[in-house]
């Protein structure tokens, strides 16, 4: 990679950033397509948000991905936030359009992707989502225009309903929330089409976890874990020893990361080079299949 002095350079902030496997993907991503551009990693502490992202305008950086902390007050210091993600209350992509930022949420995009490009329709399905956190609230927004029911399970019950509520309001479906117990999951899942699992349970170094009990699954289901470490988390086995269909959460982080790819280059995303990069990095780290 050849940096110039036309190199347009992209990155990631948030505290903490220094494992972000968004280097590898993007870097990777650049180098296939032959594009003048690099992306590094920016750590961003809460107080100093609003002066990195008028440093960012200052310095011309084409984009930004946003991570934990950021993605709720980054907000206030955007030109423009695309509908959906204001929406969500969310943004997790930049875009530095000639000295106007403008906001994305990339986050629900990538996960109808990794499902679609899996071969799973949304069409006329019921989807249980557990979860209502910054992900789970992405997924259920896209998730809601796309299917016909839409189960939301969170631990505060109250938070499943309150967006349960709006979703209902904006696309008039049936869509619920409620609280995530083993016994109101059990029951929904007895006619579930499509199960996200939204919530960090099962993620290293608690790889044993899952909130779903094994019996509970069938093999006419389809699994999506948005947990990408361990790349196959317990509830992923569990679904596959069933038979049930599976989709790894690095297919949504390859996804998220190609929609924010195509935000900042007007470029098709190379998404098999992503992937290869990211499972690549993964492995160097030691995270096991």
């Amino acid at each position: 990679m050849e940096i110039s002095g036309k190199t347009r350079v992209c990155g990631i902030i948030g505290d903490p950033v220094e494992h972000s496997l968004s280097p590898a993907m993007h870097n990777a991503a650049f180098q296939e397509l032959n594009l003048d551009f690099v992306y590094v990693v920016f750590r961003v502490r809460k107080d100093e948000l609003r002066e990195a992202i008028v440093g960012a305008k200052s310095l011309a950086i084409r984009g930004l991905n946003v991570t934990m902390p950021h993605k709720n007050a980054v907000m206030k210091y955007l030109d423009e936030i695309e509908s959906t993600a204001r929406a969500i209350g969310a943004v997790n992509t930049i875009l530095n359009d000639k000295g106007r930022l403008i906001g994305y949420d990339t986050d629900g995009i990538g996960a109808l992707k990794a499902l679609e490009e899996n071969g799973i329709s949304l069409n006329g399905k019921k989807l249980l989502l557990l979860g209502a956190g910054g992900a789970g609230k992405a997924i259920a927004f896209h998730g809601a225009q796309e299917v016909e029911e839409l189960k939301i399970l969170n631990r505060t019950t109250q938070k499943a309903k309150d967006l349960a509520e709006v979703l209902r309001k904006k696309f008039g479906k049936k869509i619920d929330g409620n609280s995530l117990s083993a016994k109101t999951m059990k029951k929904e899942l007895e006619d579930t089409d499509i199960l996200v699992n939204a919530t960090s349970v099962g993620m290293h170094p608690k790889d044993d976890q899952s909130l779903v009990d094994a019996s509970w699954l069938r093999p006419d289901l389809c699994v999506m874990d948005i947990v990408y470490n361990p790349i196959e988390t317990k509830l992923a086995k569990d679904a596959k020893s069933v038979g049930a269909k599976v989709v790894s959460g690095v297919e949504m982080l390859v996804y998220q990361g190609a929609a924010s790819f195509e935000i900042w280059t007007d470029h098709p995303a190379p998404v098999k080079v992503m992937r290869q990069a990211i499972l690549r990095k993964l492995s160097e780290l030691g995270v096991h299949h």
